[in-house]
């Protein structure tokens, strides 16, 4: 099972993505994610469609947005993607909008990702974890705090 920063590469992280909405802030990362090769467009897309057929229950925490879907078809390896938006976005999620980090996961089966998903929890219940990445001021910054979650 995978480490959450073994599924995080620089190239797979976006600081300051600009987005007018929320299903531009879910490209932001979906892109990402194809642009690594773990996620098709098509996986992007799916991302979406999941909010728009089941709401925004992927805002798990203020500010922060875990977008996902399951496509295994559409994903040809494991990884995740993380936008930190310039601007923040709302979801529609009253209790944690609006969304400045947005970390987006493909997932190509059921097991590789869950040691992973423990330490994405730690992010979010942490809020001086989620204010390190909201004030990274550069990607290795930035993945040097998700690579700290493996010591915890």
């Amino acid at each position: 099972m995978a480490q959450l920063h073994e599924l995080v590469t620089p190239e797979s992280i976006r600081l300051d993505a600009r987005a007018h909405d929320w299903r531009s802030a879910i490209r932001a990362a979906g892109k990402l994610l194809a642009k690594s090769g773990a996620g098709s467009p098509a996986f992007t897309k799916a991302m979406i469609k999941n909010v728009e057929e089941h709401g925004p229950y992927i805002v798990i925490a203020p500010g922060f947005a875990f977008a996902h879907a399951q496509a295994p078809d559409l994903v040809s390896r494991t990884a995740m993607s993380w936008a930190r938006l310039k601007k923040p976005v709302k979801f529609g999620n009253a209790d944690n909008d609006p969304v400045t980090l947005v970390a987006a996961l493909a997932s190509a089966d059921s097991t590789q990702h869950i040691r992973a998903m423990r330490q994405l929890m730690s992010v979010v219940e942490n809020q001086e974890t989620r204010q390190q990445l909201e004030t990274a001021s550069n990607v290795d910054e930035f993945l040097a705090v998700l690579k700290r979650l493996n010591e915890w």
